[in-house]
């Protein structure tokens, strides 16, 4: 009897070493994009701006990680995608007349006022989504209309841009969420056993993380609200809410792109 009580105990503790190591290696881009992060505080750059180091140096990772297959040309066709749509916020959000959050230093590679490396912080969050599909073998079950979802994303997408202008609609939006997911379960694969969680509350947890990590980036100065301008403070717990709308985007797109994918396989098949 005794052994049979400790033999789930070290099964599920070798599940959680492995589930840590591979969700660290989801977080590869991430994780070496926050390492630059801190060495542009640290390098003695010369005449080179800290944002255009952040950028060279953020592509250079890219395509190290395409060469050495860490990442597939697939997984980059849809950091791209990320990347364009979040730049196109950041366009709008540090626009003088919205003024959400703003990148003060100077910078040769800056479009519109935004730095180009803007784009692969959202790109990281795509990356991580799209490795961890791999890499946890993830699947979804109880899976709602894809044309419903689509909608859904394009209106989470579009609200960030119109409630400066018309009434914030995040909240009925997550309801809409809850109401069109609420069935939708998670599966993932640690080593051999499956998984599963709710897909809803898998998008809170990603966007708790995703508001740490963007404690500390606003900290090493990847870019600044208007109340940390003179002395950085914690970022607003508010902002978990519009993480979670955005973790959602990222993985309604994701899972759409692999939908179509898997589809054209059986077509050809």
């Amino acid at each position: 009897m005794p052994e049979t009580r400790k033999q789930p105990l070290i099964f599920y503790t070798k599940e959680l070493a492995v589930f840590t190591l591979k969700q660290a290696r989801a977080c590869v881009f991430a994780g070496l994009f926050f390492i630059l992060l801190f060495l542009s505080h640290q390098l003695p750059l010369g005449p080179l701006p800290r944002y255009d180091f952040l950028f060279l140096s953020a592509l250079t990772l890219q395509g190290i990680l395409v060469i050495t297959k860490i990442e597939t040309i697939d997984e980059v066709k849809t950091i791209f995608l990320f990347h364009v749509l979040g730049f196109l916020l950041e366009v709008f959000k540090t626009h003088p007349a919205i003024g959400s959050w703003s990148y003060p230093e100077f910078g040769y590679l800056k479009l519109f006022g935004v730095p180009l490396y803007s784009g692969f912080m959202y790109a990281a969050v795509g990356s991580y989504i799209s490795q961890s599909w791999r890499i946890m073998k993830l699947r979804l079950v109880h899976v709602p209309s894809y044309k419903l979802s689509a909608i859904l994303s394009l209106a989470i997408y579009l609200n960030f841009f119109t409630h400066h202008f018309l009434p914030d609609v995040r909240w009925i939006l997550a309801f809409l969420v809850v109401l069109l997911f609420g069935n939708t379960l998670v599966y993932f694969t640690v080593s051999k056993k499956e998984y599963h969680l709710p897909l809803v509350v898998s998008f809170v947890l990603i966007a708790f993380f995703i508001w740490i990590a963007e404690n500390i980036s606003t900290y090493l100065g990847a870019w600044k609200y208007p109340d940390q301008l003179t002395t950085w403070t914690l970022v607003s717990f508010h902002k978990i809410s519009s993480w979670s709308l955005l973790v959602i985007i990222s993985f309604i797109l994701i899972a759409n792109l692999k939908h179509v994918k898997e589809k054209r396989l059986m077509e050809v098949r």
